[in-house]
This record gives structure tokens, sequence and C-alpha cells, in this order.
């Protein structure tokens, strides 16, 4: 079940918002919300609940332990086995197959690779538990005591697939002690139904363009026909895959948000108008904020951070884009996407200092989006042999045209989807919006109008949502494989 479906929208959230309001007091809704989570995660894979709860117990164990224990060492055993027991679940559920092909490619053993199917969200929940873990290690949050309200924090299911990776301090009190104010549900309403529209009529849409102008495969017979196609078909097949990437998992973000603060939980922000930034660094404060974090304040600093020698930095970099590029999927593509930004990284921090803040501000902005646009034809292609035949398809190295009937036809029915898509992709709407808002203060009858344009808007955007998902087949979303 994916929040842009039918059944979630019109059956499974507004029964559980029903029953959740209706019962008597925060710890009969909490099991509301315990019970329709689980059965939400469950719903895809009832045995992989039990790996989620399995986790949960151990990590609750783990916990208590840390917090019991009179001596450093004991507290120290108590992590390591904690987190030593999600990552080893982690390796073997997404990690083990890619590794056995690998091992089976240059020594030929074993003769059959086992093909182990990756559980929903394992790689959010298991980040999840890991900053709990370390966070009572560290004394910044207490141990929670009671084991249903630690699973409903892990599976609590508007972020447990999908993200952003919500930090147990984020939520701590919000789980035993929260009010949900009229605002708070208008605004959660507003921010699902943003969040539903820019799925179902932009994401999908844009996925499905990049599948027109490139190829929705990538085997070997996809490949040939990605090597006939124009040049311009490929460059905007790519762009129309960053834009589906962002709007896709944005949109994903905007409905957890949404649904989190219409129960009284107040998530942080995942992302901040990534491709507006003006360098790469500024590029990884705005995109997936919640992952970036976590690998700062869990892998980064923890290695010595950027307070030590340049050489010892240089190495923390790159232990954290491996590891960035490594979460995203077992796939030597994916290691390489994250190696890409290490490069990055190191160029504006050493080879070129300040580099490109002394560049127009264009310039700086397309330069952000010419290395994302070509991460992202690296972080689509499943070998690095699909990714030539696309980058030499690029300059028309394939014997290929630069364009043809086809790839003009569809561009002139999509160039103002495409165009709204960009536009969504900035804050102008937003920055419109707060304009309106603040002229209509001083105006009684100005701001009549704006609360009942407010009021319209979620429910204008719900009917649109609605006739998109009625007519359209293609609803993935990009991250559950991670």
């Amino acid at each position: 079940m994916v929040f842009s479906s039918l059944l979630f929208v019109f059956f499974f959230f507004p029964v559980n918002m029903l029953i959740y309001h209706l019962a008597p007091d925060l710890k009969h809704k909490n099991r509301v919300m315990l019970i329709f989570s689980l059965i939400f995660y469950a719903w895809s894979g009832p045995i992989y609940l039990l790996l989620l709860i399995s986790m949960a117990f151990v990590d609750w164990r783990a916990a208590l332990a840390m917090e019991h224990a009179h001596k450093k060492k004991g507290r120290k055993r108590a992590l390591i086995l904690g987190v030593g027991f999600n990552l080893t679940l982690l390796g073997i559920f997404k990690y083990l197959t890619f590794i056995l092909e690998n091992v089976n490619y240059w020594f030929h053993v074993p003769e059959t690779v086992i093909q182990i199917a990756l559980p929903i969200g394992i790689s959010f929940y298991t980040f999840q538990l890991i900053s709990y873990l370390v966070d009572v290690y560290r004394k910044e949050v207490h141990a929670q005591r009671h084991f249903g309200l630690l699973l409903l924090y892990v599976s609590l299911y508007h972020q447990c697939i999908a993200g952003p990776i919500v930090r147990y301090e984020t939520v701590a009190q919000e789980l035993t002690e929260r009010r949900t104010k009229s605002t708070d549900v208008l605004y959660g309403i507003r921010r699902f139904t943003v969040g539903l529209a820019k799925k179902a009529l932009l994401a999908n849409h844009c996925g499905a363009l990049a599948d027109t102008f490139l190829v929705a495969t990538s085997d070997a017979a996809g490949a040939s026909i990605l090597a006939t196609r124009p040049a311009l078909s490929i460059l905007i097949g790519s762009i129309c895959f960053t834009l589906q990437i962002y709007l896709d998992f944005s949109a994903y973000s905007d409905m957890a948000i949404g649904m989190g603060r219409m129960l009284g939980f107040h998530y942080l922000e995942n992302f901040n108008y990534p491709y507006c930034a003006n360098s790469i660094r500024d590029f990884w404060h705005r995109w997936h904020i919640s992952l970036s974090t976590f690998f700062r304040d869990y892998v980064y600093i923890p290695l010595g951070g950027s307070r030590c020698s340049v050489g010892r930095h240089i190495f923390n970099l790159f232990v954290v884009w491996a590891c960035t590029g490594f979460w995203h999927g077992a796939s030597w593509n994916f290691v390489l996407w994250g190696l890409l930004y290490f490069v990055f990284q190191v160029l504006e921090k050493y080879i070129l200092p300040d580099f490109p803040s002394y560049l127009p501000r264009f310039l700086q902005h397309l330069y952000v989006l010419l290395v994302v646009n070509f991460g992202y034809m690296l972080f689509r292609c499943d070998n690095i042999a699909w990714l030539g035949v696309e980058l030499k398809g690029l300059f028309c190295l394939n014997g290929n045209a630069w364009v043809n009937l086809e790839t003009l036809t569809t561009l002139k029915a999509n160039w103002f989807f495409l165009v709204i898509a960009c536009l969504a992709c900035t804050p102008i709407v937003r920055n419109i919006g707060l304009m309106l808002e603040r002229s209509t203060r001083r105006h009684a009858g100005r701001l009549f109008v704006w609360q009942w344009i407010q009021a319209a808007i979620p429910v204008v955007l719900v009917i649109f949502s609605t006739a998109a998902l009625v007519g359209q087949s293609y609803n993935p979303f990009l991250y559950f494989r991670f």
C-alpha cells in the first residue's frame, strides 16, 4: 500500500483518523496508531513484520541494559550488541546477495547465488533504531521503558517505509504528551494534499516521460534501443528523471509530515528546495536532510569530522559518501553515485576553494544542476555499460541523431507540464502564497476571500489527484527499494 493509492486515501487513512480521534485518551490513541501501523507494514508482507518487531525488541532491551549499566564497559557492550544486531540483519537482507554475486563473478563460488527479497523500509527504520541506541548511550535521551511506545515510534506508518528518518529525540515527548490543535490538523491536511498532488499530478507523469524519452528497462535489449535514441530525447529524459526523483520523494515527505501533524507529531523537514542550491555542499544541506544529518552525527563527527588533518578529513568524507551511496542500494552504480559527491565535496573544499561562489549566481545553479543530473543518470543505471551508452548518446556518438519527429512531438505535447514541474521544485509558489497572505492581513474582505481559498485548495488538490490516480496505472515510489 502506498500513500498515493485510492485505497489509502479514501479508506485506510480516513478510518484510522476516525478511530484515532474517537479514542478516549492518549494511551488508547497510541494503541490505535500502533495497530494501524502494524497492519500497514504487514500489507506488503506479513513475514517482515516479525523482522521489524524483533529488531525493535532487541534494541528496547539493549537500551534498557545501557541505562541500567553501572560501568561504561557494560553500556558499550549493550550498544555494540544492539547496533551489531541491526547492521547484521540489514546486511543479510540488503547486501548479502550483492556480496555473493561479486564473489561469484570473481571466484565462481558459490555456484548458486541466493536471491533475498528486500523488506520495505528496512534502511529507514534500521537507521532510526541505531540513532535511538546511540543517543541513549550518549545520554542524550532516556531509554523508553515501554516496548509498545518504542515499537510505535519505529513503526509509525507515516515515516516507517519512506522516511524522513525521524530521530527518537524529536518525538520522545510527543509519544506520551501531545495535543492535536485545530491549527495542526488544518496544516496537516494542507501539507498532505500538497504532497499527494505533487506525487499524483507531477512525479508520476515525470516518471512516465522519463521512460518514454529513455527506456524503461536496463537490460541488453534496452541498451540497444537507447543507443538509437536522439540526443535531445536522452537529455530531456534524464531531466524528467531528475524531476521525478525529487517530486516523488519530497511528496512522500510532505505527506508524512502532514499526517504526523494531524496527530500532534512534529517531524522535521526533509527537503529545502535542493535544486535551488548554489554548490554541491549546499545541495546536501537541502536534500534528504534526515539522511545527511544522520551520517553527519553518527559517522562523520565520530570519525573526527573536519577537526583533523587534511588527509584524515578527506578520508572521513570518503567513508561518509561511500556509505551514503551504499545505503541507497546494493549495486556499484549507487556506490559510484555516492563517491561522485565525494569528489565534488573535495573539489569545492580543497582543489578549488570556495568554488563556485565566485561565479555568477546563474552559473552556480547551472553547475549544481549539471552535476546532480549526471548523478541521477548514474543513479538510474544498473550497470556502467548502460551509462556509457547514455553519455555517448548525449553527444550523438552512438550514430544517433540530435532529434527526431517523435521526440519533438512528445516535447511539444508536454512542454507546459515540464515548466510546471520545474516551478514545483522552487519556492516560487510558496513565496507567492506568503505574499498574498501578507497582503490580506489589513483588509477584512481580502482576508475572508483568502481563508476560503485556503480551505478550497486541499479539496481541489484531492479532486485532481483522484482523477489522475483513477486514470493512471503508473504509480511507483522510487525510494521503496531503499
